[in-house]
């Protein structure tokens, strides 16, 4: 029996050898294009490592995608012992933990297989060497069929260690899919090569969670309306490395349009890089198809630096929108030169092209409606005018867009405020702050306090003004605010608090001594009450002599 199976065995070996010698050339020469893959985090420590296999001759290489999820760089190294960057991740699938991706360099691909090979048939897989891979024969177990064309292939082998990655290879020598070993069996599996090639990303990768845990960039869709949704997506995002590089990637294919140049541009703006922003958006309107639009982007910028002080000048700005109205002339290069003239300070001329822009039905907005508005209050207009285009601001817009009619409630109540109509400023005050969900600062509940004091609203202030200091707790207006309202309603104990802890943060500040020198009289503590409006008067107070005569006799 022992002596059977040793021949049994011996017999066994020799048929697994005929076999592996009876493999096609074109097998072996498959290993050419296997490389090693090595994945490293974000401070430089080694990551993961796996196998892949070119199948493009510009870098083109697919994987397992395990190795990359918290990757911020990979580098492969090639069966002639050639290192190269992963510089792009093409496209990912989690559920058949695949990723194919682009190094920086050529390469030399193996074919992929578009016949799908079936249970029996002879197969190999090529394993990762410098010097002499290994070349693996056997049978296709079972295969299963997923997203209606491609497959799932199925393999009764043990497979030499570190082989993940690795591709299985057809008689012609074209891989038909990726070694993944199984976890529930000694069974080994492959992802069907062709769907691995077929992964690209989208407009939407950037939000996908598998592709925010790899910091390489992801490459930019070659359809232009999903490469500009990727640009969108990557300039509301994070990640300055995604952003950078999609926007050179758009440049490099669509470099006739304008997304890439005006994302660049705003870039190097925002490091300050002036000349560079003005190289680049010259070269934009020298290249781009739309002219007039890449003259309009120039001037918002210009316009936006302008305002802030930075750089660029108003009159740069409105030379650049005037340039983009001549080549198109559209409402809203009117409406940028419109904002222009109301920055310069020429109300009447930014009104002027704001009333012609509202008879424009395909245009009109409540926005003009609303900066007509701006305009007259700068003009000195009757404050019925101005509340009226507010009105009309506020009435027109969508009520599933009425966020976009807080700045509209603001100026309102500010009006309102104005004109002595108290209690409706505070109610407009009140929509502002819901509609902004509650993002505001102290200096705002400071205003509405005041509003509601004068509207005799004063438990509303009393609220409001300890908001205030809540949100700044050093700054003594706010204290003496407080502890004025709390004299005028009676509260001297609270205003006593109050004004105290007003002088204690800051010393020098005439208005806590006053005020704590008549919650100290209020309170029947009239020697020490005198003393710190003596204080208060030395520190430069106004009202403190006036109060020193009434309270001294």
């Amino acid at each position: 029996m022992k002596k059977f199976l040793i021949i049994s065995i011996i017999l066994h070996s020799s048929l697994f050898t005929l076999h592996s010698l009876a493999q096609p050339a074109v097998v072996k020469n498959a290993a050419k294009s296997v490389f090693s893959l090595t994945t490293f985090r974000a401070d430089g420590s080694l990551l993961a490592s796996s196998h892949g296999v070119y199948v493009g001759n510009e870098g083109e290489a697919v994987s397992d995608l395990k190795p990359f999820l918290g990757a911020a760089k990979a580098v492969v190294v090639d069966a002639k012992g050639n290192k190269m960057n992963v510089t792009r991740i093409m496209g990912i699938n989690d559920i058949y933990d695949v990723a194919r991706f682009r190094v920086d360099g050529k390469t030399t691909p193996a074919a992929v297989a578009n016949v799908a090979s079936t249970a029996g048939q002879d197969v190999w897989l090529v394993t990762y060497g410098l010097k002499s891979p290994e070349v693996v024969a056997t049978k296709v177990k079972s295969v299963e069929k997923f997203m209606d064309k491609y497959n799932y292939y199925i393999f009764g082998m043990n497979a030499p260690d570190n082989s993940t990655g690795c591709p299985y290879v057809n008689m012609y020598g074209q891989v038909i899919g990726l070694l993944q070993m199984s976890q529930t069996s000694f069974d080994t599996h492959a992802c069907d090569a062709a769907f691995i090639r077929s992964l690209n990303a989208n407009g939407f990768s950037l939000h996908d969670a598998n592709y925010q845990q790899i910091g390489i960039p992801i490459a930019m869709p070659s359809d232009e309306n999903q490469a500009r949704l990727m640009l969108v997506m990557a300039a509301q995002g994070k990640d300055s490395l995604k952003y950078v590089a999609a926007t050179n990637d758009f440049i490099e294919l669509f470099p006739n349009a304008t997304d890439g140049y005006n994302n660049r541009a705003l870039i190097e703006a925002a490091a300050q890089q002036w000349g560079n922003a003005e190289e680049t958006m010259k070269t934009c309107i020298k290249k781009a198809n739309d002219k007039d639009e890449a003259h309009y982007n120039y001037a918002k910028m210009m316009y936006n630096y302008a305002v802030s002080g930075l750089h660029w000048s108003l009159d740069e700005a409105l030379n650049e929108a005037n340039e983009a109205y001549k080549e198109k002339p559209l409402p809203l290069y009117q409406h940028l030169q419109s904002q222009i003239f109301y920055a310069k300070g020429d109300y009447q001329q930014s009104l002027s092209i704001l009333e012609q822009l509202s008879k424009d039905k395909t245009f009109n907005n409540p926005e003009l409606l609303y900066e007509q508005a701006q305009c007259k209050r700068s003009l000195k207009a009757p404050q019925e005018e101005i509340i009226a285009l507010l009105d009309s601001a506020i009435n027109t817009t969508d009520t599933l867009r009425i966020t976009e009619a807080a700045p509209y409630f603001l100026s309102r109540a500010q009006i309102y405020d104005e004109m002595g109509k108290y209690r409706d400023a505070v109610f407009d005050y009140t929509r502002y702050e819901y509609l902004v969900q509650g993002q505001v600062n102290a200096s705002f509940y400071y205003i509405r306090e005041q509003a509601e004091v004068k509207g005799k609203l004063y438990q509303q202030a009393l609220t409001d003004i300890a908001r205030a200091i809540i949100l700044a707790p050093q700054e003594p207006t706010y204290y003496a605010e407080m502890a004025n309202l709390q004299l005028r309603i009676n509260k001297p104990e609270d205003a006593l608090k109050t004004a105290k802890r007003c002088t204690e943060i800051a010393p020098d500040y005439p208005e806590g001594h006053l005020l704590l020198g008549l919650a100290q009289i209020q309170t029947k503590k009239k020697t020490e009450g005198l003393a710190n409006l003596q204080k208060a008067k030395d520190l430069g107070s106004q009202q403190a002599q006036a109060l020193i005569d009434k309270y001294s006799k």
